[in-house]
């Protein structure tokens, strides 16, 4: 199923006849703000920035898990591949690294996640959403950055 983007600053009930021409064609629009245009198709990539393992943790186990799994959720819904790059000055190099991660809030709250349900609770997203977590010292995240994007097809240099 394709999915495009709507720009928000259309008019959503003054476009009734294109939205039924889209849903006769089972083409899905998801209403976003878009720099200039009002359509445009939903990049095959996106890359969510994390600034350390500590927000990577808050965003799936603690108060924003229900965004961030619905943002996982949505992008796997309209075909873009999720990364997710988690700066570490840690030297967490992949996944199975987690595991080793002792979580700071440790001394005010004992129970708190820890690296080992950490990263089984990143495998799980990954196998069911397709997100990709990869990981990054901070210094280099540009770079990977663009790394990541020339891999699909948008940076030549």
């Amino acid at each position: 199923m394709l999915h495009i983007i709507e720009d928000t600053r259309q008019k959503a009930e003054h476009h009734s006849k294109k939205h039924a021409f889209f849903e006769s064609i089972s083409v899905k629009w998801i209403r976003c703000k878009l720099p200039f245009g009002d359509y445009a198709p939903v990049p095959p990539v996106s890359i969510d920035t994390k600034e350390n393992v500590d927000e990577i943790a808050a965003n799936i186990c603690g108060s924003e898990h229900k965004r961030f799994i619905a943002e996982c959720k949505a992008a796997k819904e309209a075909g873009c591949q999720l990364i997710v790059l988690v700066e570490n000055e840690l030297g967490f190099q992949a996944l199975p690294d987690v595991a080793r991660w002792v979580n700071p809030r440790t001394r005010f709250s004992p129970k708190c996640v820890q690296g080992p349900r950490l990263m089984k609770a990143m495998e799980t997203i990954s196998e069911r959403y397709g997100v990709q977590f990869q990981f990054c010292h901070p210094d280099e995240t540009g770079k990977r950055i663009m790394e990541i994007l020339k891999n699909y097809g948008y940076y030549n240099n």
